[in-house]
């Protein structure tokens, strides 16, 4: 797949990584030193206590090496930590080590615990670590992140896998992250976003798609261009297509309704809710323009898209809802119980993989492994094959919730989103990403784009509540729908 370099910004895996550095030829260590340390200097704070470079057995170590010996020429005080043996290091890592001895750089074993530094720089592992840290290793990690001074990690943070994003045994808490020809997927989901603070991206003169084509990606904000057409002033609610959302069985009614609130928010000119619960009110009064109807009359409606399972349940009425709306040439958005119960039943699965109309999937961790037949933490060891796994398997694009929510495509193609905040582990936030999904795919937008389109949005408007707020503690779903418009209409404003 072809990615736009203005929307997308190239992922890549380690195995890529390795292509292109091969392909790139000779450098490259010199090239990553120097832009790390230049980075360092412009973090140095000054203090008069210099840095500490801490660089360990392998290639990264040789990284650490060079930004240390730039990092004295210009003045610095540095002190450099050697985990490892001179003898077994690479040819090149084995030449920075000795450049760093010939300027005058002395090399020390320990970390001194009687001194104090402006900057740690961690070059201890990078992107080949395939094992938990353990000993010696896993010490320095911890002396590390005990020290009161900033870190900036190399390539990775030490400890943390680049292509997941686990925490292999400990891992460096770094301030920031200085990486290499590309962004790494271990960085920017799971643990990685914990673990890298701010991640500066150091191409090294590579064009790393020109070398090796990446099969993944980073949503960028201009996802939203030209999403939607310019609204015609003479237009009514018809042109701007109708939502169907089916669930809210009986105490989960709110499901289902804060999914159709944000479908009627985000465009949508018309909006049907079929409620389980028969005996919830006729009505909702706190946005009385949605239409409430049953399930079975909501399905002989004409719509542009479908949403269900939001509070759906798992009784004989939700299972029938599930199948009839697997069996109609709707667009589909599946979520929540509507998952559970695809994922318990053989038949359902088969007539999701052989749908020709669009469908998308919404699984948080959990469901992911219920669809794909494996535990949540099988799912969380490696997002970025599970997504796929699943969009394969179903042929669906699909979105792996979750810190760092992988978007995939049934081809192959994944995408990391980068937006968001802790205060969407909340109720509810899963109910309005369905609702926006639905929402754009109703208006006319491409499936996939809308499902980029709306994960990026979701975060994107978490994180404006977040800053009205003054932190993510506390934000409600009903909140989230109310920026998500705000952001839209902002950006659509923008784009004219």
């Amino acid at each position: 797949m072809t990615f736009s370099s203005s929307t997308f910004t190239p992922v890549y895996r380690t195995g890529e990584i390795r292509t292109v550095e091969k392909k790139a030829g000779d450098g490259l260590m010199e090239r990553a030193g120097l832009a790390a340390a230049q980075i360092a200097r412009d973090l140095n704070v000054g203090h008069g206590h210099g840095v500490l470079v801490v660089a360990g057995p392998g290639n990264n170590g040789g990284d650490a090496f060079v930004a240390a010996r730039h990092l004295k020429a210009w003045g610095n005080k540095v002190e450099a930590v050697f985990a490892g043996d001179a003898a077994k290091l690479s040819m090149e890592a084995r030449t920075a080590f000795d450049a760093w001895r010939a300027s005058g750089g002395s090399v020390l074993a320990v970390i001194p615990d009687d001194r104090r530094w402006d900057l740690v720089v961690d070059g201890l592992f990078g992107i080949g670590l395939q094992r938990a840290l353990a000993n010696e290793f896993a010490a320095l990690v911890q002396i590390i992140n005990r020290i009161e001074a900033p870190v900036l990690a190399l390539d990775v943070p030490s400890g943390l896998d680049a292509d997941t994003g686990r925490v292999l045994g400990c891992a460096v808490q770094a301030e920031h992250t200085a990486t290499f020809i590309a962004l790494k997927p271990g960085l920017l989901t799971l643990d990685g976003p914990d673990c890298c603070g701010k991640i500066h991206l150091c191409p090294l003169d590579i064009d790393a798609a020109t070398l090796c084509p990446p099969h993944g990606a980073v949503i960028g904000n201009s996802v939203i261009k030209d999403m939607l057409p310019p609204r015609r002033i003479n237009s009514h609610k018809g042109d701007y297509g109708n939502v169907g959302v089916i669930g809210g069985a009986h105490g989960m009614t709110g499901a289902a309704l804060l999914a159709a609130r944000a479908a009627l928010q985000l465009g949508a000119g018309r909006i049907y809710v079929g409620l389980l619960d028969g005996n919830a009110l006729p009505y909702d009064p706190a946005q009385p323009e949605l239409m409430l109807r049953s399930p079975d009359e909501l399905l002989k409606l004409p719509l542009d898209c479908l949403a269900v399972g939001p509070g759906l349940g798992r009784s004989p009425d939700a299972h029938y809802a599930v199948e009839a709306a697997l069996q109609s040439a709707l667009p589909l958005v599946i979520d929540a119980d509507a998952l559970n119960l695809i994922a318990a039943e053989p038949t359902l699965q088969r007539i999701v993989s052989q749908r020709t109309s669009p469908t998308v999937l919404t699984p948080h961790p959990a469901e992911a492994a219920r669809l794909l037949a494996c535990t949540t933490d099988e799912v969380q060891a490696d997002r970025i094959k599970a997504a796929p796994d699943i969009a394969a398997r179903y042929h669906a694009c699909t979105v792996l919730k979750g810190a760092g929510s992988i978007c995939a495509t049934p081809d192959g193609a994944w995408f990391i989103n980068t937006t968001g905040n802790p205060g969407m582990a909340s109720a509810g936030m899963g109910d309005v990403l369905t609702g926006i999904i639905a929402a754009f795919i109703a208006q006319g937008t491409d499936v996939k784009q809308a499902l980029l389109a709306a994960v990026h949005l979701h975060g994107a408007a978490a994180d404006e509540v977040a800053a009205t707020l003054g932190g993510p503690l506390g934000i409600t779903a009903s909140e989230v729908i109310t920026a998500a418009r705000a952001s839209l209409n902002c950006a659509r404003e923008r784009q004219r």
